[in-house]
């Protein structure tokens, strides 16, 4: 399996579970940045992710590991750690160990989801998660949808940019979804951590007539790497969430969600149908996409056609800051390189 020229251990907000997975009392094991980790709920249902390992000997808090109220109790001992990672109780003594700590990540649940910060130089978050309903100002609120489809692909060799990029891809549209479908890009805003992409829709006729719907388009908010989500109206009025994390130094979970808005006046079990075809379309095109993610190879300098050239110099640029490097590419392969291309010149 190769590895992708990108670190797979960018900065920011990823998606991790989604909330209706873990329950009050539950711990849930996962992997996610080369790293074992167990997200729980303490029973008043406050989530905490930290990193698997008890800190007294270095038994698995995923495998026998429970939630006693607001403290994960280690199977081994039962040395108690609350959800900050420290340690609170060890029952055959007076005093917890106050000098030992497990990791903790800053999680937060948003659009149903559960995402965590990941930084290897350990800053607090310093963007918002984007809410697939609230940051849209429109005053829409889930109760305009219809309930949520929702796909999962686990362990894809690819990469979160890889996935972002397609947002500022006019031409795949015709190729890849075979669609007449070509986006008019209007707004390309990527001076922050959270970035913008605006587009309307035109229809390429069979004679290569274009036709512009005015009332059509899309929307979209990136927040980092890791999550973006959009809105798009006109055609059919849906909101989706993209959450791409990686697992390792290869391979990511992709999670996809689609709400289909509600319509008024129509037989309400055949709304929920035709909301239920039109999500899984919706989801059929993107794993599309996701076909062509897992067999791409990264680019770079890519060779841009003219009309490409802003949109993904735009998103290539603004993708660096989430790298530890700030370049792009792994800290140890740029140290390598460095040093090799020192060596020659001497």
């Amino acid at each position: 399996m190769a590895k992708p020229p990108l670190s797979m251990k960018p900065t920011g907000w990823f998606q991790v579970a989604w909330s209706d997975e873990i329950s009050a009392g539950d711990v849930r094991r996962m992997t996610y940045f080369g790293t074992e980790m167990v997200a729980w709920r303490a029973r008043s249902g406050a989530l905490s992710v930290m990193d698997a390992y008890c800190e007294h000997l270095g038994a698995h808090l995923g495998f026998g590991g429970h939630v006693d109220g607001e403290v994960i109790e280690c199977p081994f001992h039962g040395w108690q750690w609350d959800r900050d990672g420290h340690n609170v109780r060890i029952p055959y003594e007076k005093r917890p160990n106050r000098g030992r700590r497990i990791r903790t990540y800053p999680v937060i649940e948003r659009n149903e989801s559960i995402y965590l910060w990941h930084d290897i130089e350990r800053r607090a978050p310093y963007f918002e998660v984007p809410d697939v309903f609230a940051d849209f100002g429109d005053g829409s609120s889930a109760a305009d949808y219809h309930p949520r489809a929702t796909l999962v692909r686990e362990r894809l060799e690819l990469h979160p940019q890889y996935v972002l990029e397609n947002g500022v891809d006019f031409a795949h549209f015709t190729f890849v979804h075979k669609t007449p479908i070509v986006p008019v890009f209007t707004r390309h805003d990527f001076a922050e951590p959270v970035s913008y992409v605006d587009f309307t829709i035109t229809f390429q006729g069979a004679e290569g007539q274009s036709i512009e719907d005015v009332h059509s388009g899309v929307r979209a908010i990136n927040g980092g790497l890791g999550v973006a989500v959009t809105k798009s109206w006109g055609m059919i009025d849906n909101r989706t969430i993209t959450a791409v994390t990686p697992v390792d130094d290869s391979t990511c979970d992709v999670r996809f969600s689609v709400y289909i808005g509600r319509t008024t006046g129509s037989d309400p079990a055949k709304a929920e149908a035709r909301a239920r075809d039109f999500a899984q379309e919706i989801i059929r095109q993107f794993t599309q996409d996701v076909h062509i993610w897992q067999h791409q190879r990264y680019s770079d300098p890519p060779a841009l056609s003219p009309r490409e050239f802003q949109g993904f110099t735009a998103i290539r640029t603004w993708s660096t800051q989430f790298y530890p490097d700030g370049r792009g590419g792994s800290a140890a392969e740029l140290r390598a390189a460095d040093l090799s291309s020192k060596t020659s010149r001497e």
